[in-house]
């Protein structure tokens, strides 16, 4: 018998059997456990969704799928994550698929709203950095850390509203994920860190003295967006362009329709466009412009 282990992350308090190393252990125990993560054998049921591989079978308060070679992953009610591993299957590689879309699809079952990007903190405030996969992310959240930022969350941005609607974004585990380019481009050194999985050439970069431990209220939402322009560009975005763009950087929104979520979703990313301002940060394809980018970041959030 594997006896859990309790974490805390995305606001939740998690109880895994699978080791989370890059989760912060709970510092309080015997409150509520709101989401657990356990092995269970999910052969059978995946069969009898006759789903076709690496694609999602999706019920309101079920999200299953399964990764060839590695493991079948079943999130459900919001409250607990399956996993089925196949032979040798690669533990971090697992432990990806469960913190990123396993917990997307229970931060949608408990009516979260999961973003793809990275959070920062600046003076009491938090910003969503969000785009598409390989526009920078991490990397802009990496240079506003080193000009004094402090980091809530990497890849899976959770926000909920409090009681007065107040858009709040909930701390996830103290670590980003790099890319080889971005390490060179801080001159930081690979060889201490711990690659994502095997023959991977993203890693795992801790940042726990630069990490927020507390839920921060959300002031605004940049989109990093690779352009046929000379130059970084910012503009603000408003109107009617904002909903899309909620829309188009909610992780794994693909999941929504089937899961019934699609009326939630308009009406929290209503209520959200109407409480931050949103910019969209337009950078050239080719051309190394991250500090250029930071600096209109900084000009906007510090103004």
């Amino acid at each position: 018998m594997i006896k859990p282990a309790i974490y805390t992350a995305f606001g939740l308090r998690i109880e895994s059997e699978i080791p989370l190393p890059e989760l912060r252990p709970a510092l309080r125990f015997g409150q509520d456990i709101q989401v657990r993560i356990g092995f269970a054998d999910l052969d059978d049921a995946w069969a009898q969704r006759e789903t076709p591989v690496n694609k999602f079978a999706v019920s309101e308060q079920q999200v299953m799928f399964r990764i060839p070679k590695l493991a079948v992953f079943s999130a459900e009610n919001g409250t607990d994550i399956y996993v089925s591993p196949e032979a040798d299957a690669d533990e971090d590689q697992i432990r990806l698929y469960v913190l990123g879309t396993c917990m997307g699809a229970i931060l949608m079952q408990r009516r979260i709203l999961p973003l793809h990007g990275s959070a920062v903190v600046m003076n009491g405030k938090a910003y969503a950095l969000v785009g598409h996969s390989g526009h920078g992310k991490s990397t802009l959240a990496s240079a506003l850390l080193q000009q004094g930022c402090q980091l809530l969350t990497d890849d899976v941005i959770a926000v909920s509203m409090d009681s007065e609607q107040i858009p709040l974004v909930a701390p996830a585990y103290p670590q980003q994920k790099l890319w080889q380019d971005s390490l060179d481009t801080f001159g930081m050194d690979a060889g201490g860190l711990r690659p994502l999985f095997d023959r991977e050439t993203k890693y795992a970069v801790p940042v726990l003295s630069k990490f927020a431990s507390e839920p921060i209220p959300l002031a605004g939402v940049f989109e990093l967006v690779k352009t046929d322009c000379e130059q970084p560009e910012i503009r603000e975005v408003g109107g009617l362009e904002r909903l899309p763009l909620l829309y188009r950087h909610t992780y794994r929104s693909s999941l929504l329709a089937e899961s019934g979520l699609t009326p939630w979703h308009f009406e929290c990313t209503t209520r959200l466009s109407g409480s931050v301002n949103m910019y969209q940060l337009q950078r050239p394809l080719d051309q190394p412009t991250i500090s250029r980018l930071t600096e209109m970041v900084l000009d906007v959030i510090g103004g």
